[in-house]
């Protein structure tokens, strides 16, 4: 679309970023554990008796309501908006949060994790949703990557709905009034509203089931990609990282404190995504995201050998202590190339991906199914860890990221700069679409 005018990216910036910052209550919800642990197994919370157990169920309350909320989430963006799919969440975060300050038992703390889980899967569905729709071919990566960072930082605001959403409502001059929000007002917004428009028309002209239109080879394809990226997100063993960093430390023996050690891997978990928003549309999501696991595996299998030295008696105390940087160092390496690729692009690629007649269904499909796994590896990493040591427990997770190099090398598309239009045409193995053939009827979205 050279020929509308040049497009303003700082407002596309700005909408991403609002409806994004919400994020950082879900990431305060995750990484809450990781710090406090020590303090809530010693009483401190309102001197509620907390033991391992308990502890392992206040970590995985919320990831039972983050799969709880995914699916109905999907639908309230379809009938509400995506923003207003935002806004909402702020109650149950509110809610949740003032229940574990004043909880007097750990009911109420339970209570509180489920609901401020129940309000971050939200946010795991509507953000990436949102920042697909409103964003331009050439920066929808980095568009995209502002959910993973912004769950590390912010607090929630909002900005205009979605033009696809109001076009599929039928409300055109809202449509256009977003979008001119979005590009800026010297922008000539007519050929994309039509776009949308073409692509949204053909969708309603066929007139097949849902269950029809997943069995199509691109919603296949699409589908089966991204459960597999969610799959290896978290059978990694992030959440075991995230929510067990002060307790890896304390086992492994090393002599920083373990709130510096947690705080120091927060930081870079930080640093790490804000990087990788700034490049995924430089680089594209296959070479972050091969980078990401490549490195994820060799920290897991060196975080595997250090456990086996030191719970194995392979090496005496001294030298132990002399290794006691390995802890420390394996997982900043891990936390950093999570974020930097497996953190945030399986979310964007879901909402890329997607054919837009599924999108919302199926994107709160894998977020169900992304939380659920959060929640087996939250719930169980200490019983695995109790019964086969904590060497095997990254073993396992180290050799699991290793069938994820191979899956994403061989299975996973680069969507980098491409359009809806051809990243369908992509996935259903016709001839890639042409660059600037987007008038939806030489390139129309492929249907089986």
């Amino acid at each position: 679309m050279d020929d509308n005018g040049q497009a303003k990216k700082l407002p596309q910036y700005i909408a991403a970023l609002s409806v994004c910052l919400g994020s950082v209550a879900a990431g305060t919800v995750l990484g809450w554990t990781s710090n406090i642990s020590e303090d809530l197994k010693a009483s401190k919370l309102n001197d509620i008796f907390i033991d391992d157990d308990s502890l392992g169920w206040i970590g995985s309350f919320a990831t039972i309501g983050a799969m709880v909320m995914c699916f109905p989430i999907g639908t309230i963006c379809e009938y509400i908006g995506r923003k207003w799919g935002c806004l909402i969440t702020v109650c149950p975060f509110t809610v949740g949060w003032l229940l574990i300050i004043c909880a007097s038992n750990t009911g109420m703390i339970y209570a509180g994790r489920f609901l401020t889980g129940l309000a971050g899967g939200a946010f795991c569905v509507a953000a990436p949703i949102y920042t697909s729709e409103i964003a331009q071919n050439e920066i929808r990566g980095t568009l995209g990557s502002f959910f993973q960072l912004l769950l590390t930082v912010g607090i929630l605001i909002s900005y205009p709905e979605t033009p696809v959403y109001y076009t599929k409502k039928h409300k055109t001059s809202e449509a256009l009034s977003s979008l001119q929000r979005l590009r800026g007002q010297s922008y000539n917004c007519d050929g994309e509203i039509k776009e949308i428009q073409i692509a949204l028309e053909q969708d309603a002209s066929i007139q097949v089931s849902f269950w029809r239109e997943v069995q199509t080879t691109a919603s296949m394809r699409a589908i089966f990609i991204c459960f597999s990226l969610m799959f290896f997100q978290q059978m990694s063993g992030v959440n075991a990282v995230i929510f067990y960093t002060g307790d890896i430390f304390e086992s492994a023996g090393s002599t920083l404190a373990s709130s510096t050690a947690t705080i120091i891997v927060g930081v870079m978990q930080v640093i790490a995504t804000f990087v990788s928003s700034v490049v995924v549309d430089r680089f594209g999501r296959k070479l972050l995201l091969l980078s990401s696991i490549i490195f994820m595996m060799l920290s897991g299998l060196v975080l595997g050998i250090f456990f086996t030295l030191k719970d194995r008696n392979v090496i005496d105390t001294d030298a132990v202590n002399s290794i006691g940087f390995l802890p420390i160092l394996c997982l900043i390496v891990f936390i950093s190339a999570f974020s930097l690729g497996f953190g945030p692009i399986p979310w964007l690629i879901s909402a890329e991906l997607m054919p837009q007649e599924i999108k919302s269904i199926a994107c709160s499909a894998a977020a169900t199914f992304n939380w659920i796994l959060a929640f087996i590896v939250t719930r169980f990493y200490a019983t695995l860890k109790n019964a086969i040591g904590g060497d095997s427990t990254f073993y396992i997770f180290a050799g699991i990221s290793m069938f994820g190099i191979a899956f994403v090398f061989l299975a996973v598309p680069e969507t980098k700069g491409k359009s809806f239009v051809e990243v369908q045409d992509m996935l259903s193995g016709k001839v890639k679409a042409q660059k600037g053939q987007r008038d939806g009827i030489d390139n129309p979205t492929f249907k089986e």
